[in-house]
Formats: C-alpha cells, structure tokens, sequence
C-alpha cells in the first residue's frame, strides 16, 4: 500500500500539491490533477483515514443502525437495501460514504450505539426500529451528533424524522373492511416495542369505534418478523372462537407464512379470511393477491439523506427549506385478498 509521501515522491511534486489534487482542490491545474489520481491508481495508493479524520474533524462516514438477528429474513434485507441505495445517491454528491450499523437483536441498542459514539466512528447517525421511549435519542442530542430516525417515538429532542404513514394505513385498511361487511377485525402487531405498533393500533381502534366496534385483545395477534413467525400466528388466528373474519398487518416479511399457515389450518385466504398487509417482492406470487400498501423504498432514502444532511453545518446550506418531520404516505394496491 503507498501512502500520501510515496505518492509525491513518485511524481516529485510537493505533499501538499497531491492532497489538494486528491481532495478535488480547484488551485490544482488539470493536468497535475491527472497525473495524480492516475499515480495513486497505480501505486494502490490508500489514505490514511485516521490522520485525515483527525486533522479534518470529520469521518466522511454516515452510520445507519439496524437490528440484526436469526428472526430477520432476506425480506427484511431487501426493504433496507433499497432504502440504503437512495441514502447513497444523495450521500455521494458530498463524497460521503454510508456504512451499515448493525446492532445483534441479543444486545440492547443503547449499548450498542454508546460503544459507536465513543469511538467517533461517523459523523451523523440514521436509526431505524424506534421504540415507543428510545434512549438513543438522548444520547446523540447530548454528544452533539446530527441525526435522523426512521420513525417516531415519544422520545423526542427536536431532531428531524420520517415515518411511514401507519395511522393512515390503518385508516384505509379497517374502512374497506367495514365497507366489505366484516365487524370482527384483528390485527398483528409488530413484535416488540416499536413505536409503529402503537400508532397503528391506536388508529385501528379509533377508527372501529367510529363505526360502534371495538378491536378485541383477543384479536390483538404477537408474531415475530419472518416468514416462521407468520405461520406461527396463523394457527393462533385459526384456532380463535370466535375467529376474526378479517386480520390487518404491517410487517411485510411475515405474509407468505401467514398464508402458509391459514391454509394448513384449513383457513383459506380472500375466502374465509380478508387479508390487507404490505407489499413486498414476495407477496406479489401470493394467491389470491394481497390487497396491500406499498411505497418507494428508494425515494425514501433519497428524503432521509436529504433531511439528515440539513441539520449538518457542512451541508445544510444545500437543503434549504426541507421540512423537518414527515409523514411517508403509501399507496393502497387492490388485490383480492381483502
């Protein structure tokens, strides 16, 4: 590997002319800027990033924190790798770089992300999975670290989030339910303590009680995020008297169990059951289609970055105006599930 001083000794031109070349500097002629970056191609050249950090202040680097675990499928991976690619397209405008965070689901992700702030290891933060009180807000607002979460939570220290539009889903989903004729209506809640399964099942209740109906605790249904986990709560759905006649869910990854389970337990989906959950790549070769919101995942990424990058001193002036909270709306596909 060839270091800054190998590289200027090569070309027999100053440190300092190499840097600049390497950092885009404009005071660098076209040609010595070239013969540079085509040296340090040659020669491997690689930088020493720890001087640079130091020297700048800065990392370059974007953290985004994610759980990870045996209950997380490669359905899961899909939803966040699409969201990934729209961070970095806005990201490589400023020559940042996104790097994964990925906090074990056996590990408490407040320790996980004071072990990450304690190294100084990225410049700004995007969390995901927000629970309904999320200490790790705190801890970024009291080290001074920008940051975004993909979601909301109680928690709150002024910083900027998204999040999916989880009461207008269910909103949508228990009025076509209604509208179909169905009164005994459950749903899966998310598993854990995420944010988001308060705010739909709050929604869900409210808008049933608008009607005179009532979401009953017993068709209030637990499943883990994977496909296993969707077969799981089937059986508890087949196996409730009295049943529900139609079941609402938000976690995309756990569809293709839930119709595998229905069907073992001799429940068919559309007919007996009405099914409304979200879209994924999967879910489009379920039969009967799954009546489902979907959303650019891509888009998404592309306004986190975009947000993120406002609350940033180097940057913002590049994202004026952005508003600092936002719901992400969904679109509604019928199917014939329900």
């Amino acid at each position: 590997m060839t270091g800054i001083r190998q590289l200027a000794d090569y070309l027999d031109i100053s440190i300092g002319t190499v840097s600049r070349a390497l950092n885009g500097k404009a005071d660098v002629n076209a040609e010595t800027r070239r013969r540079v970056l085509e040296a340090a191609e040659k020669l491997g050249y690689v930088p020493n990033q720890s001087g640079r950090s130091l020297r700048k202040g800065t990392t370059g680097v974007v953290g985004f924190m994610m759980q990870t675990g045996p209950e997380i499928t490669s359905q899961g991976d899909a939803f966040f790798m699409s969201v990934f690619d729209g961070v970095q397209t806005v990201l490589s405008r400023h020559k940042l770089d996104l790097v994964a965070l990925l906090c074990s689901s056996n590990e408490d992700p407040y320790a996980y992300l004071q072990r990450t702030v304690a190294r100084g290891f990225a410049d700004a933060i995007v969390l995901s999975a927000t629970r309904r009180n999320d200490a790790r807000f705190e801890l970024l607002h009291r080290h001074d670290i920008p940051f975004i979460s993909l979601g909301r939570s109680l928690t709150d220290v002024g910083q900027p989030w998204i999040d999916l539009d989880f009461e207008g889903m269910a909103e949508v989903a228990i009025e076509r339910l209604i509208k179909a004729g169905h009164r005994d209506i459950g749903i899966i809640w998310p598993n854990g303590d995420l944010n988001l399964g308060y705010l739909f099942a709050d929604r869900c209740r409210e808008v049933l009680a608008e009607h005179g109906l009532v979401l009953s605790e017993d068709h209030i249904f637990r499943a883990k995020p994977s496909e296993a986990g969707g077969y799981a709560v089937a059986h508890q759905i087949a196996s409730r008297s009295p049943r529900p006649s139609a079941i609402v869910l938000v976690n995309e990854i756990l569809v293709t169990g839930l119709y595998k389970g229905l069907e073992d337990a001799g429940v068919k989906p559309g007919k007996d059951i009405a099914i409304i959950g979200r879209y994924s790549p999967q879910t489009q070769f379920l039969s009967p289609a799954l009546t489902c919101f979907t959303l650019s995942l891509r888009d998404l990424g592309i306004s986190l970055a975009e947000h993120l990058l406002s609350v940033m001193p180097a940057y913002q002036s590049h994202y004026i105006g952005q508003t600092p909270r936002v719901i992400w709306p969904m679109t509604l596909i019928e199917g014939t599930s329900g």
